[in-house]
């Protein structure tokens, strides 16, 4: 069994995640199948992850991708989550967890006092109302004339590859969407053509494929599946899998065998890779155990007590500190590093900064450093949006 160093396995996953200064691209589509695709419970995240992973990215680009070309969805995916991912895994998605969101957005019509037979009567109001058009929900709640709670309706319907959600209703920051029908979305897609662990097998395969090597519980948790499923799933892969050792970890990882000579023969940038991540990047949130790029004293600044990370900075790998924005009075990027860095460093974050601030307030920004914050577990549900709200 091979054993490799943890800073070659973080550099290659940089790599394969686009965020090393040669890894960059523009080809999106490309980029979101190779990490896994893109977390998009908050508005601005998919937009922001793409920023920092190519060369001359433009709002519009994800845009015409997700809107208009429709090579791209935004559909509930691995933990029951919001993502982008590319129209082909869309099916691979639905079989493989179509079960576990159902049960889920089930309980939450329950929950809203929505009868099956108020479901159905609306859900075929709604199907009506869609014919051709893209509507708000609040818009929809208007024709309708009702009382109920539409936005659980309208989840349920997601879920049900009823509908997709389209576009925000004013722009990239906006949490609002459009929903449009799938059928018209995506006239020729069949999401019934495989079974449930064939697409579980498919989607372990692509997890590895993006962030390998991993653990078992690593693959468990970004699915958000029983390790049972995620147990048959590699064992349909035995033959395409390996196990090898990361230097100081007592557990055995996992990787594509196709991968492992990629990896061995990977070089080292010659330029230290720094990268300001926005909250629930996919780099962060594709492990469970995140030792791999995290000293744990600091964890509680950088998760949350649901697992959720923060906007963070990013040093060949390695989480060295946290960034924040505020927009108003004037736009205003805030830094918070766990120890002293190197002044060439500092410059390159302070570069960073400047860049990714400049592409969210659309102006200049100016650079603030900060003492300390608080953690985020001491802070109230919503803290991994603002981390350095109190500097």
């Amino acid at each position: 069994m091979n054993i490799f160093n943890l800073d070659r396995i973080n550099h290659f996953v940089l790599c394969r995640q686009h965020l090393s200064d040669d890894s960059r691209i523009d080809d999106i589509v490309q980029i979101v199948k190779d990490i896994g695709g893109l977390h998009a419970t908050g508005p601005m995240g998919p937009y922001l992850s793409l920023f920092v992973r190519t060369k001359n990215f433009k709002i519009e680009d994800l845009d015409e991708e997700l809107y208009v070309k429709r090579n791209l969805g935004k559909v509930r995916y691995v933990r029951g989550t919001i993502y982008v991912i590319p129209k082909e895994i869309i099916p691979v998605a639905f079989a493989a967890m179509r079960e576990n969101w159902e049960k889920g957005s089930t309980k939450y019509l329950e929950f809203r006092v929505v009868s099956s037979e108020k479901y159905m009567e609306a859900s075929k109001s709604i199907l009506n109302s869609l014919q051709g058009k893209e509507l708000s929900t609040s818009e929809i709640k208007k024709i309708l004339k009702t009382q109920l709670d539409v936005s659980a309706i309208i989840n349920q319907m997601c879920d049900r590859g009823l509908l997709i959600r389209s576009r925000q209703v004013k722009g990239w920051k906006d949490r609002r969407y459009k929903y449009a029908l799938f059928q018209e979305y995506f006239p020729k897609m069949n999401l019934s053509r495989m079974s449930e662990m064939e697409a579980i097998t498919q989607l372990v395969h692509r997890y590895l494929s993006s962030f390998g090597p991993v653990t078992e519980n690593d693959i468990s948790w970004w699915t958000g599946l029983s390790k049972t499923k995620v147990g048959e799933a590699l064992n349909n892969l035995q033959n395409q899998i390996i196990q090898v050792k990361v230097s100081n970890f007592e557990n055995n990882f996992i990787m594509l065998r196709s991968d492992e000579e990629l990896l061995a023969s990977s070089t080292f940038s010659k330029d230290k890779i720094v990268n300001l991540l926005p909250n629930l990047d996919p780099y962060l949130m594709g492990y469970r155990e995140r030792e791999r790029y995290l000293d744990y004293k600091h964890y509680n600044e950088v998760f949350d007590r649901s697992g959720n990370a923060t906007t963070t900075i990013i040093f060949e790998g390695k989480v060295l500190g946290v960034w924040d924005l505020a927009e108003a009075p004037e736009p205003l990027v805030k830094l918070f590093l766990f120890d002293e860095v190197e002044e060439s460093v500092l410059r390159k974050i302070y570069s960073e900064a400047k860049k990714i601030g400049k592409f969210i307030a659309d102006k200049e920004v100016k650079i603030k450093e900060c003492e300390s914050m608080i953690p985020l577990t001491r802070r109230t549900a919503g803290g991994v949006m603002t981390p350095l709200k109190d500097c």
